[in-house]
């Protein structure tokens, strides 16, 4: 038996079986669009989202106006390899203004009507006031040297973003998106990424915050070198063992925050790189998650697309972005509101007595 099924036993054991999407739910969604007057779906990837949503939540009374962002802060050990442009006091820096709600995520929050959420799961040092305080670890280790985390710590982490999951869905929550903050880790997810789809590194590595020409060659070369070191490169890999030995605890919060979405039944929102390689992880642990996903933009990483035709996911913005936080899911919130304007306020063709479109296969 794999770490995967041991994580994946224990998750169940603790809190359940993950729920299944409601097919009549979704039915229901998918007839109320469709007698809206309108084309057939003339609101495109958007309808698919809703009807998605109707299924997870089990109702097509759609209620998303209660929204959170979780946001994972943590160290990474691989940036003492030089593979970022600024060093990893920047985690702290950046954690403590979204303790304030001024950071990015904090500031766009507030137009997206989003509560944030900022998580200290492994960011080194003092406890950051304002922070819920979750530390495992002082960060990871290099995973040039050994193993970026312990497996207690990573199934720690994973247990933390499915608590975090839970208690939300008490508090009322109706869709959690996923955020991130730790410098260095555009290189564990790239890591991550690579050695879960056996892809080479070249494909999967990008700029992250920035990086010329040169150092983008030698952050290519420290994932390789990290890939070898783990033997992660000579075939697939049980996705736990990756997690442990290339990846971080906030990639390994955020996958419990997926999974944790598929056990209470809550939409989760997938952001930018380092978010969809927790995605991976989690659909990697227990699959029956992607049902609870929701792709919400391409960035500015090539690694994402691999990842989402991985899960079949299509993201619906397609906007470069390369911010990070969190913010890239959260822009989709005041679209999805525009369009469940429309669900529950559009005139329907019975209305305004006009002849309804027929749907015809192909």
């Amino acid at each position: 038996m794999s770490r995967s099924d041991d994580v994946r036993n224990i998750i169940e054991t603790g809190f359940g079986r993950p729920k299944l999407p409601d097919e009549e739910a979704r039915q229901r969604v998918r007839k109320r669009l469709d007698d809206i007057a309108k084309p057939l779906d003339g609101l495109g990837d958007f309808e698919e989202i809703l009807v998605k949503i109707g299924g997870i939540c089990g109702t097509d009374k759609i209620d998303v106006s209660k929204r959170a962002v979780i946001i994972m802060c943590a160290d990474n050990g691989i940036v003492c390899e030089g593979v970022t442009q600024t060093d990893s006091s920047v985690t702290r820096d950046v954690a403590e203004l979204m303790a304030e709600k001024k950071s990015s995520v904090g500031v766009m929050s507030e137009v997206a009507g989003c509560d944030t959420f900022p998580v200290n799961i492994g960011i080194k040092g003092e406890k950051i006031p304002g922070l819920i305080d979750m530390k495992l670890a002082d960060g990871t280790a290099d995973f040039l040297k050994e193993p970026a985390m312990r497996f207690d710590d990573a199934f720690q982490a994973i247990s933390t973003g499915i608590e975090l999951v839970g208690r939300l869905k008490k508090e009322g929550y109706k869709i959690v998106a996923t955020g991130e903050m730790g410098i260095g880790n555009t290189t564990t997810a790239a890591a991550v990424i690579s050695a879960a789809l056996y892809r080479m590194p070249e494909e999967i590595v990008g700029r992250g915050a920035g990086l010329s020409d040169e150092k983008l060659l030698h952050k290519i070369n420290v994932v390789k070198d990290g890939l070898r070191f783990h033997e992660l490169d000579t075939g697939p890999k049980d996705i736990v063992d990756i997690l442990c030995d290339v990846g971080g605890l906030d990639i390994a919060g955020m996958a419990g925050v997926f999974i944790g979405g598929a056990l209470f039944g809550v939409p989760v929102l997938i952001d930018g790189l380092i978010s969809s390689a927790a995605a991976l992880v989690a659909a990697n642990i227990m699959p029956e998650c992607v049902e609870n996903m929701i792709a919400t933009h391409i960035g500015n990483e090539q690694g994402m697309r691999f990842v989402f035709d991985e899960l079949k996911l299509k993201p619906v913005i397609n906007a470069g972005l390369r911010l990070g936080e969190g913010t890239g899911a959260i822009m989709l919130l005041p679209l999805l509101d525009m369009v469940l304007n429309l669900y529950y306020k559009g005139k329907s063709f019975e209305d305004i007595e006009l002849e309804k479109y027929s749907r015809y296969d192909g």
